[in-house]
């Protein structure tokens, strides 16, 4: 449900004329992209790319494979994508080697970007076997070419990782994203196996596997009706009971219907209340502020201080257009996002069309453009559209004060955050301008923390000893 995005840099068209054309080519190299067709169009010319003939090559694109579909061993009651094997009616949800080649090369040979990422998700990706993964890491040194670096984002329930798991992911650098929603009473509030059994044990032991044979792993977790009521629990879990120093959160929004959908307005009982999220975030940033930065990093908060920094988040759900983490079936069918996975969103089949081609169709820019074109107009005055963008449009199932439809089911709690956070953020961003580590907000906050009232600050758990990172803007 969620994913490991590449670190790129995304530059606005009013920066073109700024651009010598001369340093084009450099620009696509390391990533940077432009948010606009002109200027993707500029960069892809300037890298070899597509120039009007031949085959379609981007600066750099990213498509989470799914090679068992919708097929897992956990049967969370929040999942909307158990739902997805509807689509594929007799389908053994098995990624063939066709599909698998084609998937990597064209992902490879696709974009000019010297760092690719090659992203698997599930459904439950492990399912699959490891040699399933033995023989993708072949394919991506077959087509990869000298001085060019793949790199592996793998999500998991961790069912099924030992040993044998943690010794290939960490020998081929696989990133892992491990899902857990906080200790046991709450984890296992929706997360349980087909039997209805807990799995918490398993996944605590995964972590905990995979930290000793020095696997590289971020930690996502959903924030639903139940953990969110316990945030500094959750994060106290996280940063003291398994050490994990980098958490997303994941809120629930889920539509209630049959399918797995976006269709309706109506959301489950399971969903995150509005302002009880925004009470989650704001505080698990109090504490994370005042002691943390530079030693945890939270998905979210480095994506709003990019806001902040650059101009522009470098998370999808809040930036002014989407459509750039798109989601391949274990058939080859490719679908605008993992929220869409709907026959109305459907490309193409990748046996059939490139991937670059699909990803720079007309279609789907103009699924990403719906984005910000269909914000109603309480979200294009607020004062932190900036950082915000109406957030993921799979949530936007309100109807505005002024009677428009569109507002997202989380903006209660989102306002109420980012009110809160403006003056940290602010203080983090002046002090990336000024060459220093934004930790140094963690002195200024913490001084005030008794008269701000900081929850939580008081019964806080001692600093764990070790080396401090500086916090950067990722």
């Amino acid at each position: 449900m969620s994913r490991v995005m590449p670190r790129l840099i995304v530059l606005s068209e009013e920066l073109i004329p700024q651009v010598h054309t001369r340093f084009l080519g450099a620009l696509a190299t390391v990533g940077v992209r432009f948010d606009s067709p002109k200027g993707r169009t500029l960069l892809a010319r300037a890298a070899g790319g597509h120039a009007g003939k031949g085959p379609v090559c981007l600066p750099a694109f990213h498509v989470m494979a799914k090679p068992t579909g919708a097929r897992c061993n956990l049967d969370c009651a929040y999942c909307f994508f158990l739902k997805k094997d509807r689509l594929y009616p007799g389908s053994d949800f098995r990624m063939s080697d066709e599909v698998l080649e084609a998937y990597v090369r064209q992902t490879l040979e696709g974009q000019t970007a010297p760092e690719v990422t090659i992203a698997w998700q599930g459904g439950e990706p492990t399912l699959m076997g490891l040699d399933f993964f033995r023989r993708a890491v072949e394919i991506e040194k077959k087509y990869a070419g000298a001085g060019r670096r793949v790199a592996n984002s793998f999500q998991t329930n961790g069912l099924l990782i030992d040993d044998a798991w943690c010794r290939f992911l960490r020998e081929n650098g696989f990133l892992v994203g491990l899902s857990l929603d906080g200790p046991r009473e709450l984890h296992d509030v929706y997360r349980r196996d087909k039997g209805g059994r807990s799995v918490f044990d398993k996944v605590a032991g995964a972590a905990r596997l995979m930290q000793k044979h020095g696997v590289e792993f971020n930690i996502l977790c959903t924030v639903n009706a139940v953990n969110s009521r316990r945030p500094l629990e959750v994060y106290r879990y996280f940063r003291d009971g398994l050490g994990a120093r980098y958490i997303q959160f994941i809120p629930i929004v889920e539509r209630d219907n049959d399918a797995g959908d976006q269709d309706g307005a109506a959301v489950t009982d399971r969903s995150v209340d509005p302002e009880q999220y925004g009470r989650f975030l704001t505080e698990i940033f109090d504490e994370w502020v005042r002691r943390d930065v530079g030693v945890v990093f939270v998905l979210f908060f480095d994506a709003v201080l990019a806001s902040y920094f650059f101009g522009r988040s470098s998370l999808c759900v809040l930036r002014p257009t989407c459509g750039e983490a798109l989601v391949l079936e274990h058939t080859g069918d490719l679908y605008a996002c993992d929220h869409f996975v709907e026959p109305a969103f459907q490309l193409g089949n990748i046996l059939e069309t490139p991937i670059a081609e699909l990803v720079s169709s007309d279609r789907q820019r103009a699924f990403g453009r719906r984005k910000s074109e269909t914000l109603p107009k309480t979200c294009r005055e607020c004062r932190f559209l900036f950082t915000c963008h109406g957030e993921c449009p799979k949530n936007r199932v309100l109807t505005s004060p002024d009677g428009e439809p569109g507002m997202n089911w989380l903006c209660a709690g989102l306002k109420a955050f980012f009110a809160h956070v403006d003056r940290p953020m602010t203080i983090m961003a002046d002090l990336l301008r000024q060459g220093r580590d934004a930790g140094g907000v963690m002195k200024i906050m913490a001084a005030e923390a008794p008269s701000r009232g900081a929850p939580g600050r008081a019964e806080a758990p001692a600093p764990r000893r070790g080396p401090r990172a500086r916090h950067r803007v990722r």
